[in-house]
């Protein structure tokens, strides 16, 4: 788990980052990240259709950015090596890795034959591989594939994610178990992002064991929750997994959308008020927990709201509308929150944020 000194500051940042990537900058840029109190990453389509990720502070003010191939989804930040990562949206097949210091210059990788990304993944603990979500798409299985960060990200390997359609994954707080999302959607490249099996979901949650790829524990979902398509995940204050869901049902029902579970226990939907359900619109896109201060953060762009939710009882402490909401991920107090038109927080950019954060963090 990570303490309240472990968070990012301003000065920390600088200091990784370097002098030289510091210097670069446009005096207003510099200006902007030396009063900022945290540093974020996301993915964005500007003004003239062009992709790209960016690097800014918790104010929203956009520090430097770096162009993309295509459009992106999930982040992801390896502190040991200053590495973050932008994931091709679904049925996407490439991944960038960055180097937060500007020391290196950005990696691109390519599925390889018979794969797509599904737009998330992690690092090891130590930085030195990077594990992504890929569709086997000729035999419908979820896959890990594992890069050596090493060996300028090559295909080392793969294991299976147990189930169909793996979304999100996160490392677990003791660096052992993949928590991996099975969205239980079956698709396909020649089908673009239509959803194949509707009737008959497989949505699941897996831990697997990192160093063997072995199945360590699986969740199914019951058959009335079959068209619950699990999504993303987080870890949690205790090292508790929490992870948040997308109905593919009727819009008047009202599913529980999140919950949580760790190694050797059920699952435990929160019952969350029926207007909170409401709200939400059977969706949330982005789910990220401030371990600090104990919250849970959701964001559902159908409902237009962002949710804060208190970890330990599971009680609404905040209900906000958003247009668009987009991604959250902790702040020093709260969430940064984004959304699709521009905003992160309180300010506003000629940008169309993507549906994820990272804050650029150390373990």
């Amino acid at each position: 788990m990570r303490a309240a000194t472990d968070l990012i500051d301003r000065r920390s940042f600088l200091k990784m980052a370097g002098a030289a990537w510091v210097a670069s900058l446009a005096p207003d840029r510099a200006f902007a990240l030396a009063k900022a109190d945290a540093v974020f990453a996301s993915a964005f389509m500007a003004q003239d259709g062009n992709y790209g990720v960016a690097t800014l502070t918790e104010a929203g003010e956009i520090i430097d950015r770096t162009a993309l191939p295509a459009r992106a989804h999930g982040m992801a930040y390896s502190p040991v090596t200053r590495r973050a990562v932008a994931f091709a949206r679904r049925p996407g097949t490439y991944a960038m890795i960055l180097a937060t210091d500007g020391r290196v210059e950005p990696v691109v990788i390519a599925a390889v034959e018979g794969r797509h990304f599904y737009g998330h993944g992690c690092f090891s603990a130590d930085g030195k591989l990077l594990y992504a979500t890929e569709n086997d798409f000729a035999t419908n299985r979820g896959m890990v594939g594992i890069y050596d960060g090493t060996n300028k990200f090559s295909r080392i390997g793969e294991f299976p994610t147990y189930g169909i359609g793996p979304h999100d994954m996160t490392l677990t707080a003791d660096g052992r178990l993949l928590a991996i999302a099975n969205g239980g959607i079956e698709t396909h490249p020649d089908f673009g992002r239509t959803k194949l099996n509707l009737d008959h979901m497989e949505p699941s949650l897996t831990l697997v064991d990192t160093a063997t790829g072995a199945l360590v524990q699986k969740h199914g979902l019951s058959d009335d929750l079959s068209r619950l398509s699990t999504r993303h995940v987080d870890i949690g204050p205790k090292g508790e997994i929490w992870f948040a869901c997308q109905y593919e049902g009727a819009r008047n029902d009202l599913p529980p959308l999140v919950g949580s579970f760790a190694e050797g226990e059920d699952l435990k939907f929160l019952s969350l008020p029926e207007r909170t359900t409401e709200a939400l619109a059977n969706y949330v896109g982005a789910i990220a927990v401030n371990r600090n201060e104990g919250l849970i953060g959701l964001t559902s762009p159908k409902g237009n709201v962002a949710v804060t939710l208190d970890a330990r009882t599971g009680a609404v402490l905040k209900e906000e509308r958003v247009a668009d909401a987009a991604g959250v991920a902790a702040a020093d107090h709260g969430f940064a929150v984004s959304s699709y038109d521009g905003r992160f927080k309180n300010s506003q950019s000629r940008v169309a944020w993507d549906q994820h954060i990272v804050r650029l963090d150390r373990r």
